[in-house]
């Protein structure tokens, strides 16, 4: 993906009012995604849009609506929709793609367009090249009389509810358990706490009063702290946090600990695994906790790694007949569920696991414990390839040196943010923390 002139690894974001998280982009990138998928399909194709709850969402809206119904699509408006649960109207709704604004975890300022296709997966690389191809051409409205039209679809979250809860047995029930449910003043506000309640879950929450200012601000699964201390405090059961999109989920046991992306896969796997619904490897990504890998190979559960990003995650479980896969971040897939990573029904597929066995979060984790792994995040100005300075790649070469038997590191520039990622894992907390300050530093000087 590396000649894309818009989109990323996660579709195309950046910054609200800095080219292209602009209203007149987006109104072309509607046309364009409009007239490529007529070319593909009937004349007048079907595109629902959702949103998180960022105040410039508003602005995006209208401006792709206007768009898709200048090259003649017919739109259907969600409203604030966590990001799967568009993927799953797209497919529900018989629809030809969706559209999501959001920058998933990011601050409020900055903003992004992620597209699904009609069986509500990442859209081929094929057709997000030939919307890039559409989007510099001048911009044209089709006829009158081929116009598409807009309509709200005011049942979008009552859909996606009843959805998420036909992802766990009908005789499955939460009725005694006290949840707190941290929503990141996100996309998931309405629909989290409300799903839980109906299971029979005793619900408190945090970040659920959204402003279009404060998504991410201090709550979710970027900023746990609150909620881990929320739980330490009442005594709650289990806490879940949520990113602002809703496609990211860590949770909290009952001691007030955290459990990321991998703990949570490694108890599913291991779960899945004795029950017969396990199926091919686990896909994880280079970010991967090395512990993760080694208590699966423990168990005789394959294991794959591919690169960062949940699309890759996807194609590696798609390529190798695996069902659940994900990464650290809070990405989970069960693909056997949900045809993207959907952060709502994997928090209800741990909790189905934990119910069904009797045991706590921290119990059914007793014998994982991952390795001190920490990532520093090295910004970098636009267009700057610190990785390719040689004080970098020899720097690099002695960390590896250091860690030879004992760890492991990993150096990448992120796809969705102008920073370095710099990882390092290894067996012994004060190895890890000195080989990833001195890496970390020449990164830095280097940009």
């Amino acid at each position: 993906m590396g000649d894309r002139k818009y989109f990323g690894t996660d579709g195309i974001r950046g910054r609200v009012g800095e080219f292209p998280i602009s209203a007149d982009f987006m109104l072309r990138l509607g046309a364009a995604a409009g007239r490529v998928l007529a070319g593909e399909g009937r004349e007048h194709a079907v595109v629902v849009i959702g949103k998180d709850t960022r105040i410039s969402g508003y602005m995006f809206e209208s401006a792709l609506e206007a768009g898709l119904v200048a090259a003649g699509a017919d739109v259907r408006m969600l409203g604030p929709m966590p990001t799967p649960a568009v993927a799953y109207l797209t497919r529900s709704l018989r629809a030809d793609a969706g559209i999501v604004i959001s920058a998933s975890h990011n601050p409020h300022h900055d903003n992004g367009i992620k597209f699904f296709s009609a069986q509500g997966e990442k859209l081929p690389d094929a057709v997000e090249a030939a919307i890039e191809a559409e989007i510099d051409k001048p911009f044209r409205t089709v006829s009158s009389e081929r116009l598409g039209k807009a309509q709200r679809v005011d049942d979008a979250l009552a859909r996606y509810a009843e959805f998420c809860k036909t992802t766990v047995p009908e005789d499955f029930s939460l009725a005694g358990m006290r949840l707190v449910v941290d929503c990141a003043h996100g996309a998931t506000y309405q629909v989290a706490p409300r799903v839980f309640e109906e299971l029979g879950a005793v619900v408190d929450t945090l970040g659920v009063e959204p402003d279009g200012l404060n998504i991410n601000n201090g709550v979710g699964s970027t900023h746990p702290e609150a909620l881990m201390a929320r739980v330490r405090d009442t005594g709650a059961d289990l806490g879940i946090a949520f990113d602002g999109d809703g496609d990211r989920v860590l949770m909290v046991d009952g001691r007030g600990q955290l459990v990321d992306g991998d703990g949570l896969i490694y108890l599913l796997a291991r779960d899945w695994q004795a029950s017969g619904r396990l199926a091919g490897p686990v896909v994880g990504t280079l970010m991967t906790n090395y512990a993760m890998e080694r208590g699966l190979a423990g168990h005789g559960i394959g294991f794959i790694r591919a690169r960062v990003g949940d699309r890759f995650v996807h194609r590696g479980l798609v390529e190798n007949g695996g069902v659940l896969g994900g990464e650290a971040s809070g990405h989970l897939l069960c693909l056997d569920r949900a045809s993207t990573g959907d952060a709502l029904v994997s928090a209800l597929q741990v909790l189905e696991s934990l119910r069904r066995q009797g045991r706590s979060l921290e119990q059914a984790l007793s014998d994982y414990q991952p390795l001190p792994q920490q990532t520093v995040n090295v910004r970098i100005a636009a267009g700057a390839k610190p990785l390719d300075q040689p004080a970098v790649q020899a720097a690099r070469d002695e960390a590896e040196k250091a860690l030879s038997g004992r760890g492991r590191l990993v150096l990448r520039a992120s796809g969705t943010e102008p920073v370095v990622r710099v990882t390092v894992e290894a067996d012994d907390a004060a190895l890890m923390r000195q080989v990833l300050d001195r890496l970390a530093d020449v990164v830095r000087a280097a940009t």
